[in-house]
């Protein structure tokens, strides 16, 4: 990983967990198919969903791509990246559906920048980008059936060349991931995240405020929009956003202490 002045060494908070809002589904986590009973099974025991993982390996001879993409997704859960990739690259390599196909790719890159491989997360998006190119000049239906899939791949790519140290070329595919869906909130707060390391507060201050509209609005997001405004001279609104954001914080805190006490024995 190339070493960067202390000016770009602040973490990309969007790496941190910010997420996919409900529209897109194709991202979710817990496939219906790991479902356990709470009442038996301690839901955050991942020996237990590992287990029901193994049951699942799909012989080669007969792949289940979505099936297998769901098993990617559910070792990303428990954090098993490692394990996720190979499911992803499996995936990737069976799959005649290029949109099944591209969501393999883009995850597969989540994962690689979950193990900090950001070199290997940059080609997998990469990879991504280039089905999405390909559809294109084939005329096909596919790029409007799944825009999702190419605005996360570049909004993504932008974040492992941030940690890579290219940040020229991350601010590139952080516009493009916003020019693809204009409606993906994240894309708008990743661009808002590097205008900002690069001085343009202002135009930071519209794509975050974009943002929330879409209803991206969590403690990190309010954190960063409360360094802009600090940044524009604007003290008592950045200090109202801070406070806000902390409260949102402790709420999420609390929230996870009773969601644990209510967890069986």
């Amino acid at each position: 990983m190339t070493d960067r002045t202390d000016e770009t060494d602040r973490r990309h908070r969007f790496s941190e967990g910010a997420g996919f809002d409900e529209s897109y589904d194709d991202f979710d986590l817990d496939p219906p198919e790991l479902d356990v009973d709470p009442s038996k099974v301690d839901p955050v025991d991942s020996r237990v969903l590992s287990d029901m993982l193994d049951e699942r390996q799909i012989a080669s001879d007969a792949v289940d791509t979505e099936e297998l993409l769901d098993v990617g997704l559910s070792y990303m859960q428990i954090n098993r990246f490692e394990e996720a990739t190979e499911a992803f690259e499996r995936t990737a390599k069976f799959a005649e559906d290029p949109s099944i196909e591209q969501e393999a790719w883009v995850n597969k890159g989540v994962a690689h920048a979950n193990l900090e491989e950001y070199d290997e997360a940059i080609g997998a998006h990469q990879e991504a980008l280039r089905i999405a190119r390909e559809a294109d000049k084939e005329g096909g239906e596919y790029d409007r059936a799944a825009p999702q899939h190419t605005a996360t791949a570049h909004t993504n790519l932008a974040y492992a060349l941030w940690e890579f140290g290219d940040t020229s070329q991350a601010l590139e595919h952080a516009e493009r991931a916003v020019e693809i869906d204009d409606r993906f909130a994240e894309g708008w707060y990743n661009r808002a995240f590097f205008l900002a390391e690069r001085g343009l507060t202002e135009e930071a201050l519209n794509c975050i405020d974009n943002a929330i509209r879409l209803g991206l609005r969590n403690a990190q997001i309010l954190e960063e929009k409360a360094e802009i405004l600090e940044e524009l001279g604007e003290h008592e609104e950045a200090e109202a956003l801070a406070d806000e954001a902390n409260q949102l914080r402790e709420q999420a805190e609390q929230q996870l202490i009773e969601d644990r006490e209510q967890l069986p024995e």
